[in-house]
């Protein structure tokens, strides 16, 4: 299978990189911020680095979009994974025109009320995992997996 793994850095990286395990015998490629977290943690792999900062940025989304463009069809994933945050949205907005799954797993901070980027991405998911079943109160469909972190 090939996955490709959308984030921004900090905790939405680490979320994705402690589910090593599983992603570890897939073919992959990341997308995230050019920071010294992800120079460390993605040593070695194939990473293509986004805009930021991605928070209310028009330009830096409509940059992100791009890199989707030339992404997706180069790369062929056959799933899109994120954690969030802004960087997310136009990469599984593009991927629903690629016919490609999308799996989003909210973040672990936010307990009783949704992200930003959660919520837009909640109806282009074909999975939406939680870490808290107090989550569901905002993500009726989305399936509780527990904490990752």
């Amino acid at each position: 299978m090939k996955v490709l793994f959308v984030c921004s850095g900090g905790g939405h990286l680490t979320q994705l990189h402690r589910l090593r395990g599983w992603w570890g015998e897939h073919e992959r490629h990341w997308v995230t911020f050019k920071q010294p977290d992800a120079l460390s943690l993605l040593d070695g792999e194939s990473v293509s680095w986004a805009y930021h900062p991605t928070t209310r940025n028009i330009p830096n989304l409509i940059r992100n979009l791009g890199l989707a463009v030339r992404l997706l069809p180069r790369f062929r994933p056959d799933v899109v994974v994120s954690t969030g945050a802004g960087v997310a949205f136009p990469f599984f907005l593009l991927a629903k025109l690629f016919r490609c799954r999308t799996v989003y797993l909210e973040v672990y901070d936010r307990i009783d009320s949704g992200t930003l980027t959660g919520k837009l991405c909640y109806p282009l998911s074909d999975l939406f995992l939680l870490q808290w079943p107090e989550q569901q109160k905002v993500y009726p469909r989305g399936v509780v997996v527990g904490q990752v972190l």
